[in-house]
């Protein structure tokens, strides 16, 4: 299916492209969910895509122990990526972990690990709707 080396890529490069699957993910999911105005989607993306949303859920992870080790590898190249962008509305080591989400997304996809995806984005659909995260 792609013919990019993830196990080769930095951690930027997998949160890049990590960072648009999660979105286009929870983009499904909300329209699935009904929701048609533009101004909800946006609301209520913001539950799922910010890195407040994305430490709250890496922290879930973490007391859950859901991650592979693998997983955590591809996760921790993420976050131990050196950015020259500034974190915006968020401390650094809060932007560092939503960059290692969207690297372990990155990673899902880019391995063809669909069906690994498909559940990791239900788990937190499940665990933001039940009110289990909170941002």
């Amino acid at each position: 299916m792609h013919n990019l080396n993830y196990e080769q890529m930095n951690g930027l490069a997998l949160a890049y492209i990590g960072d648009a699957i999660y979105e286009l993910e929870v983009r499904k999911h909300l329209l699935a969910m009904g929701l048609t105005k533009v101004n909800d989607l946006q609301k209520r993306s913001k539950h799922y895509v910010s890195a407040k949303a994305h430490a709250a859920i890496f922290q879930r992870m973490s007391d859950d122990q859901i991650l592979f080790e693998d997983e955590l590898i591809y996760f921790k190249r993420g976050r131990n990526a050196k950015s020259h962008t500034k974190a915006k509305n968020t401390d650094v080591v809060t932007y560092r972990i939503s960059t290692g989400i969207e690297a372990l997304f990155g990673y899902l996809y880019l391995s063809n690990r669909q069906e690994r995806l498909q559940t990791l984005m239900a788990w937190i659909f499940d665990e933001i709707e039940t009110g289990r995260i909170k941002k």
